[in-house]
């Protein structure tokens, strides 16, 4: 799923918070907004559709506006509309189909080579070699949204490996340590009993619908040591039932049927776990790292009650799963919109990253509206150019840091894992239902689930 750090990674879901970004500062010494390469040429007015999450509260709204006006300002010429999407594998499809995706979208990772190979972005690969970042990817970064020829056609503007989010409220109240966050599976199951013993609430839960059942069962596999593809293009098989999946797969049917520790919510998906993580009823589940932005912003989490740590790896081979999201522009659009797009997409994603005045003016700004600023993400170039530009805007940091250090001090070490690479979407549907089955039957046939599960996968992959 988005969406990678270390040398950094794929996938979803993911989802950088738009709503992050804020008013543009009055003072007269400040650097430009639009940065260097957000002027155009372009005489013809624009009016560019470009999308914001879903939800955002209205002070996060208003911030974006002040970036749109900021943009507006340096190209008079294009005037940005903001419209409210939040990507879904459920809807997207239709969506793309209906023609109904503002210009300016995003997509996690897994989807970027299918939609370039069945034409449903617009080709900006001329615009973005123009950019000064263009040859500066993270090569594992940048295949996300190029085409076989190497051509960009999605601009990668957020990574992320997944994390161990808990609630520190639920921890104290449940007589644990907020500090010291489980390390292994066996803790995680010990701290989740406890926190339902103690508090009435869920101690742990999971994602099982939408695709993102599969994304975190893959997620768990992982941890476990294992995969669930092996090879590439048309020789990739499927590798669903194995001792690592089992393993994954006992461990939730512990915690659901033994240990009772998982509440009575069990069709959770990305949108909704993250509500009812933010509104205090589960203390502990597994998603991107860089999440508390979309807490924070569209489900107004208290930055007390966040916690942050890396997810437990154990068995040989373990690692944890990175992803990421593009930034794309709609197939169809006329080249002065494309062009327009492409700049959009540099001022609001990228400038921040790699130069000093943009990375400090966002920051101040950000932080001016109230909006979170640092959370923690997977570098897009290298480590050594994360680590600047985290040291640029060391002074407008306003999360809880020092709550998140259980993952920021550990996940470089940890190996980073890729999505799977062939059919990715496919796969995770495949793997929803087997979620949802050991957690809402006791009597769950596991051998018959993932053997239809391995047939129904392996037929994915071998489909063109």
């Amino acid at each position: 799923m988005t969406s990678s750090r270390k040398a950094l990674t794929l996938g979803l879901v993911a989802t950088l918070s738009v709503g992050a970004l804020a008013a543009c500062s009055s003072d007269a010494d400040e650097p430009s907004a639009a940065g260097s390469s957000s002027s155009t040429t372009a005489t013809k007015p624009i009016t560019l559709t470009v999308a914001i999450d879903t939800g955002l509260s209205d002070d996060a709204k208003a911030a974006f506006q002040d970036r749109a006006d900021q943009f507006h300002t340096a190209n008079p010429n294009v005037t940005v509309k903001p419209e409210e999407y939040t990507w879904d594998a459920t809807t997207f499809t239709v969506n793309l189909a209906g023609g109904t995706l503002p210009d300016v979208f995003t997509v996690p990772f897994t989807d970027g080579r299918g939609l370039i190979e069945a034409g449903q972005l617009a080709d900006i690969t001329k615009e973005v070699a123009a950019l000064p970042y263009a040859n500066k990817f993270n090569p594992r970064v940048a295949v996300a949204g190029q085409a076989a020829d190497g051509g960009m056609w999605a601009v990668p503007i957020a990574a992320y490996s997944q994390g161990l989010h808990y609630n520190r409220t639920l921890f104290t109240k449940a007589g644990l340590d907020p500090d010291k966050p489980p390390t292994t599976w066996q803790e995680i199951r010990e701290d989740a009993k406890q926190i339902a013993d103690k508090t009435g609430q869920a101690g742990y839960a999971t994602m099982t619908k939408s695709n993102t059942g599969g994304w975190i069962l893959t997620t768990l596999d992982y941890a476990m040591g294992g995969r669930v593809e092996e090879g590439s293009g048309d020789a990739t098989q499927a590798t669903i039932d194995t001792p690592a999946m089992r393993q994954a797969i006992k461990t939730m049917q512990d915690m659901r049927w033994t240990d009772d520790s998982m509440g009575g919510q069990f069709l959770y998906d990305w949108g909704s776990i993250n509500q009812a993580f933010a509104s205090g009823k589960l203390g502990m589940y597994v998603s991107g790292g860089g999440n508390y932005g979309n807490l924070f912003t569209q489900n107004a989490m208290k930055p007390a009650d966040y916690g942050l740590t890396v997810l437990p790896l154990e068995g040989s081979d373990a690692g944890v799963l990175g992803g990421g999201t593009l930034a794309a522009v709609k197939a169809g659009v006329d080249d002065p919109t494309k062009d327009a797009a492409v700049k959009w997409i540099d001022f609001y994603y990228m400038q921040k990253l790699f130069d000093e005045d943009q990375a400090k003016l966002d920051a101040k700004t950000t932080a001016a509206q109230g909006q979170p600023v640092g959370a923690p993400q997977l570098p897009l170039f290298d480590q050594e150019t994360y680590d600047e530009q985290q040291s640029w805007i060391a002074d407008y940091v306003n999360l809880p840091l020092d709550q998140m250090k259980g993952y920021t001090d550990h996940v470089f070490d940890q190996q980073l894992l890729p999505e799977p690479g062939r059919k990715t979407q496919e796969l995770y549907a495949a793997l929803d239902p087997v979620m949802q089955s050991i957690l809402t039957k006791k009597d769950a046939d596991v051998d018959k689930l993932l053997s239809d599960a391995q047939s129904k996968v392996q037929g994915i992959l071998d489909s063109k």
